[in-house]
């Protein structure tokens, strides 16, 4: 597969691989994704936006300068913005591979983090020289302002120039909490949701805090993902609850959104409606409780998303989807083309 590097949501030529439920693999323009709903089939999004999450600044105690990427927090909670896990490079920027980035200098319990008109306390180490809890000093308000006004979104190296946050929110975006883009998302617009009512089928949100797709350290990708908090509102679970009296179908756009429902669905398949945290990783051991079919971007071996599309596929039959891929050249990470596995 080809890395995507232009920042275009839904680009004329994006591409669609269908693997329908018979194993056949089907290549479409991406734009035909609602030719492949039926009546009473629901589609659920992450209505999540994306944080500026990704903070220049430098190590106190030592003077040398530092990225901080924002990971993870205990809640959706607006007001609960002081406590963040945190990966932590040293110097550089996105024009370096994070697999090249240094290691940020030494840390420990008490460091002083600046970053910008931020300062944030260094609380614990968390298993690896690069993964540390911090605090940020401040109000619940100040510290939205230091994110605002000094914050910007995670950069990848594959991108010819850099991203601004119109980059990487999606139509449907309302509170700020995913750490990087629900980019799976990027296929909806207004068109897009209108078609899909146009084929008798529903369409609802959750919030889900998206997080780290990758850190480009082998150690520290193998702990993704992250604990991630979400939100399931009422009258998602109604509607869920709906689709299934119906006989339709529940189909999530993105790994997200496949985290949130099945870590809210019950044994007997049933989903919660409120908040949660997706704890652990879905993957070919994993009985998918609610999530019928998954719009999803492409992802390479090894990575925890394409982990959790073995729950939904057979390895033999995910090999040969991932080699007609890589044959017609389709382009992957945020900005790249797109599958549907039933």
């Amino acid at each position: 597969m080809i890395a995507a590097d232009t920042a275009v949501q839904r680009p004329m030529d994006a591409k669609l691989l269908v693997v329908d439920a018979q194993r056949n693999l089907i290549h479409v323009p991406r734009s035909e994704f609602v030719e492949f709903l039926q009546p009473n089939d629901l589609v659920i999004a992450n209505d999540a936006a994306t944080l500026p999450a990704s903070l220049a600044g430098m190590h106190q105690p030592t003077g040398r300068a530092i990225e901080v990427r924002l990971a993870g927090r205990p809640s959706l909670d607006s007001s609960d913005v002081n406590r963040f896990s945190a990966v932590v490079f040293g110097e550089g920027d996105f024009h370096v591979r994070t697999e090249d980035r240094p290691l940020p200098p030494a840390l420990k319990s008490g460091d002083t983090l600046v970053l910008g008109p931020l300062h944030a306390r260094v609380e614990k180490l968390l298993g690896h020289p690069r993964l540390v809890e911090l605090a940020f000093v401040g109000t619940a308000d100040e510290v939205w302002a230091g994110l605002a006004s000094h914050g910007r979104p995670i950069q990848y190296s594959h991108m010819q120039t850099s991203l601004e946050l119109w980059d990487v929110w999606t139509r449907i975006a309302g509170p700020p909490v995913a750490f990087e883009p629900p980019s799976a998302g990027f296929v909806l617009d207004w068109h897009v949701l209108s078609a899909i009512r146009e084929h008798q089928a529903g369409f609802a949100t959750i919030t889900h805090a998206a997080g780290l797709s990758s850190t480009g350290d082998e150690d520290l990708d193998r702990l993704l993902p992250f604990d991630e908090p979400y939100r399931i509102p009422v009258t998602t679970a109604k509607a869920v609850e709906q689709t299934r009296q119906r006989g339709g179908r529940v189909i999530a756009v993105g790994t997200s959104v496949v985290r949130a429902l099945e870590g809210a669905a019950t044994e007997d398949s049933h989903l919660r409606s409120g908040e949660g945290l997706a704890k652990g990783r879905i993957g070919p051991a994993t009985r998918l409780k609610v999530v019928d079919a998954i719009l999803s971007g492409t992802h390479e071996p090894g990575t925890s998303h394409y982990e959790l599309l073995r729950a939904f596929l057979e390895d033999s039959t995910l090999e040969r989807a991932t080699a007609e891929l890589d044959a017609r050249g389709y382009r992957t990470h945020e900005f790249g083309d797109s599958v549907l596995i039933f």
